[in-house]
């Protein structure tokens, strides 16, 4: 880290004053993608005191900022409103304005291909929008999850075309989001921010500016080291994570209650940490971002096992919940195909409006491809958007969920466990209950139609 001292680079000179206009927050910062991570991001960085200049290709996105309005459930439309009237918060799809930000954060997807290889077309896209406006002096920082190497390999160069070059004319560094969208524990600036840079010029200015946003700033040897902990941090839930789904189906043949067994064990108060089993993996980072350094590890010739495996398992648990619902219903005496089922939670996690990788969309096109007939209900979405692997199902509407309704369906699957879901309406007037979150277990819900899964 830099200190007072100042250092040359190029025709500039750059220490303790290029320091203090981040820390004293008189920086202007551009922002690129205000989605789930951009818009808190956008938004903690307004509340902090720097004037934000949020850019989005959306332009419902910018035209509802700018009226201070969240399109994001869990964002406060308050908050959006007093950033904007505080004349600390626009938006803008305008990407000429690049050259206006003293720093600019990128925020972009990472999808996999349908080949499950890493897909940078959107960091890539940005890259050559700051390229057409990079000034001297500007900070450019990457936050999407991807494999190590990407800000060195991809960004740099786009950058470099420009005649610019890193560490003198401008600055590159690499701090990985760490957004959990619904989390009332942390959220974006109570979550340390782990940052590495292209040189230590580089790391000492994204610091600076990183530390008047969070807790706590970690910095780290290199870009690619900080690439590297954003993956470790989502492999390591998503082998854990399989682990547990393949203990599920394990114990669930020995006639064993795997969440019983997870009580009993995250008693112990040293090497052991809990994780719980479900009906898939969703969101954005757990069930993509291991394959990003699958993919990369091919380079070096390196095959990786335990990822790999991990997402087979993860990948297989809709097919094996199916399989537990269409067991069950028959078992019921009712032929599964031709029944009704209502799938209960269509987001990935509980308590948000986040439908990105949700497993919810699988187990519907499983249950329809076995001949039964699905309906959801969940409160967050009202109506099931366009996605790039379900697009079949966009459109459909959440069903009520009263006393007269769910008598309709011959079962009920729990696929979300959001809190404001009234399980005992369901238990009460279902003929059949899947449970693959044990959420009625955890209400006190004790009654022979509720099966585990």
């Amino acid at each position: 880290m830099m200190t007072n001292q100042s250092t040359q680079l190029g025709s500039t000179i750059v220490g303790h004053e290029v320091l203090e206009l981040y820390q004293s927050r008189n920086a202007t910062v551009g922002i690129i993608g205000l989605g789930y991570v951009g818009l808190p991001l956008a938004l903690t960085a307004a509340q902090a005191g720097f004037s934000v200049l949020g850019f989005d290709i959306n332009p419902s996105y910018v035209d509802r900022l700018n009226h201070g309005e969240s399109y994001i459930k869990h964002i406060s439309s308050t908050a959006v409103a007093r950033a904007v009237a505080a004349g600390r918060l626009e938006a803008t799809n305008d990407f000429s304005r690049l050259s206006e930000p003293d720093a600019i954060l990128i925020c972009v997807p990472t999808p996999l291909t349908q080949h499950r290889e890493p897909d940078l077309s959107f960091v890539r896209d940005t890259a050559v929008a700051i390229a057409a406006k990079l000034r001297g002096g500007q900070l450019v920082v990457l936050e999407s999850t991807t494999y190590p190497g990407t800000t060195d390999e991809i960004l740099k160069p786009i950058l470099e075309a420009t005649g610019l070059k890193s560490g003198k004319d401008f600055f590159l560094a690499y701090s990985p989001e760490r957004e959990d969208p619904g989390n009332a524990t942390f959220g974006t600036s109570t979550i340390p921010k782990v940052v590495g840079g292209d040189g230590p010029e580089a790391l000492a200015l994204a610091n600076a500016l990183y530390r008047q946003l969070v807790i706590e700033t970690v910095p780290v040897s290199t870009a690619a080291t900080a690439e590297a902990v954003k993956l470790t941090e989502n492999i390591f839930r998503a082998v854990n994570i399989a682990l547990v789904n393949e203990l599920k189906v394990v114990y669930a043949a020995m006639g064993i209650d795997i969440w019983e067994v997870i009580d009993a064990a995250k008693t112990k108060p040293f090497g052991f940490m809990p994780f719980y089993p479900g009906p898939g993996l969703g969101g954005h980072c757990i069930p993509i971002d291991p394959f990003y350094l699958t993919w990369k590890a091919r380079e070096y010739d390196i095959t990786t096992r335990f990822i790999e495996l991990a997402g087979q398992v993860n990948t297989h648990m809709p097919y094996y919940i199916v399989e537990r619902l269409v067991e069950a219903v028959d078992r019921s005496g009712r032929p599964f195909t031709g029944s009704q089922v209502l799938v209960l939670g269509a987001a990935y996690k509980k308590n948000v409006a986040d439908m990105r990788e949700s497993p919810s969309l699988k187990l519907i096109e499983l249950i329809e491809a076995r001949g039964a007939n699905a309906d959801y209900h969940d409160p967050h979405i009202p109506e099931l958007p366009p996605t790039r692997q379900h697009g079949t199902l966009t459109g459909r509407r959440s069903v009520p969920l009263t006393p007269a309704t769910v008598p309709h369906y011959d079962a009920v699957l729990i696929a979300t466990d959001h809190d404001d879901v009234d399980y005992r309406l369901v238990v009460s007037h279902a003929k059949l209950v899947l449970d693959t979150r044990n959420v009625c277990a955890r209400a006190g819900i004790v009654d022979p139609k509720v099966l585990k899964a």
